[in-house]
């Protein structure tokens, strides 16, 4: 521990070790200091596989979701999932009946050029195509059909 003082400022500097566990470093290593299934390692100049590199058995793969869904929890799931200034929340039927009534031609139109005062044009989806948009509508609507 040690005390430094700078003007009126007391800095306390604590320096502690933390021991990593081994198979935990090896699992974050970056790409390209391990092998992956499918994918051949680099070999030394003799031959060998880099000591330094870990086989890895089972690739990760994220779990992608589609354009739609990024876009929805990008703009749109702030206040459609909470339903903050009377915004119909994904999926609640009741709260979305009166709309779905007024026409699907009516929704596109709201999200594209809003709804004053709460709902800003294109939904704060300003990298929104009016067809990225219009599939945003859809997306909500069929929560719940």
């Amino acid at each position: 521990m040690r005390f430094s003082t700078v003007g009126c400022l007391i800095i306390l500097t604590v320096s502690i070790g933390i021991k990593a566990d081994g198979d935990i470093v090896d699992r974050i290593k970056k790409i390209g200091t391990v092998c992956v299934t499918g994918i051949a390692c680099e070999s030394d100049v003799d031959g060998d596989v880099n000591s330094d590199m870990v086989p890895v058995t089972e690739p990760v793969i994220a779990d992608a979701a589609s354009p739609v869904e990024d876009n929805y929890k990008k703009s749109c799931a702030t206040c459609h999932n909470a339903g903050l200034a009377g915004a119909p929340k994904l999926g609640d039927k009741e709260q979305w009946v009166t709309r779905i009534e007024k026409g699907i031609d009516v929704l596109y139109s709201n999200s594209i050029n809003g709804l004053p005062p709460a709902m800003p044009a294109k939904g704060m989806c300003f990298s929104c195509s009016d067809d990225d948009l219009k599939a945003l509508v859809d997306y909500m609507v069929d929560s719940v059909q």
